[in-house]
């Protein structure tokens, strides 16, 4: 049986955003569902209009001409940031050197390469 000394690093993509295709199903769904009960609304306050108080079927009314507006704004508020997403690159830097190291690693010119 072998075993690995080193296994290579597994990445992990669940900080990657949603993929674009998907989230506009989702935003179409969404405004789909919206415009359904916005017809249920309506549909409601005609059927109604006679056999509840005014202001029920008003209201009814009221959320029927509020609602496209609601779901136009849901619909178009595009991708929603994540703020607590893991950085995409692991920013790494190198520490400024010695002189005495840079000075051993590339002797001076004029000295002919003697220390």
């Amino acid at each position: 049986m072998r075993t690995r000394r080193h296994e290579p690093e597994v990445h992990s993509i669940t900080a990657a955003p949603e993929p674009l295709a998907q989230d506009v199903a989702r935003r179409q769904r969404r405004y789909l569902v919206q415009m359904g009960v916005r017809l249920v609304c309506f549909l409601a306050a005609i059927v109604t209009w006679s056999h509840v108080p005014m202001w029920g079927s008003l209201i009814l009314i009221a959320a029927a001409v509020v609602l496209p507006y609601v779901a136009v704004i849901f619909a178009n508020a595009g991708r929603e940031r994540r703020d607590e997403m893991e950085p995409f690159v692991d920013p790494r830097e190198i520490g400024p050197g010695t002189a005495q190291s840079q000075l051993e690693n590339h002797p001076p010119a004029g000295d002919g390469g003697q220390p």
